[in-house]
């Protein structure tokens, strides 16, 4: 039985994407790894872009997302396969949209309470998950743990600020 990863290349510009510029193909946790790749992205995105670059990131990135997803998944005759890692990207974007910051405890926080809502898959991210299928369905799920995420980091950062340092913090409105 040929490995699914195999029948894509990451000289194709939609498999690269999907793949997470090749973090999805890591042997453990390839969600995970797609998501610690997403960071430097991140970071660029809002030391570059402020608060627009960052949410235009995350509505491009989430419509084209549904191609792109939807494409590599087809190509590898699987749905939703776990090297498929671009809606980590979106949903680690949209973790942080609320407190779109360059301070590594809050992009830590961002990161485990994204991992935790995505790997989780509380209601209704399970039901998403299990009935909605194609690109969308790989998208909307990750998509709904970001938006929990940035509600729960975002509460966090209201509610417990002495926990985060927001020194090399960027302007929240630009």
């Amino acid at each position: 039985m040929t490995d699914p990863k195999h029948r894509l290349s990451l000289s194709n510009p939609i498999h690269l994407l999907a793949l997470g510029f090749g973090g999805g193909l890591s042997p453990i946790m390839p969600g995970t790894v797609g998501t610690l790749v997403a960071i430097p992205f991140y970071w660029a995105l809002v030391t570059f872009g402020g608060i627009v670059g960052l949410w235009s990131a995350i509505i491009v990135g989430g419509i084209a997302g549904i191609a792109i997803c939807g494409r590599a998944s087809k190509d590898m005759q699987v749905h939703d396969h776990g090297a498929i890692v671009w809606d980590e990207f979106v949903g680690f974007w949209l973790t942080m949209a609320l407190v779109p910051t360059t301070d590594w405890k809050t992009v830590l926080a961002g990161f485990i309470l994204f991992r935790l809502f995505d790997m989780a898959k509380p209601w209704p991210i399970s039901w998403l998950d299990k009935h909605v299928h194609g690109g969308i369905g790989i998208m909307v799920d990750d998509i709904l743990a970001g938006v929990m995420a940035m509600l729960s980091l975002w509460l966090l950062m209201t509610y417990m600020p002495t926990l985060f340092s927001m020194t090399h913090s960027v302007l929240i409105m630009q």
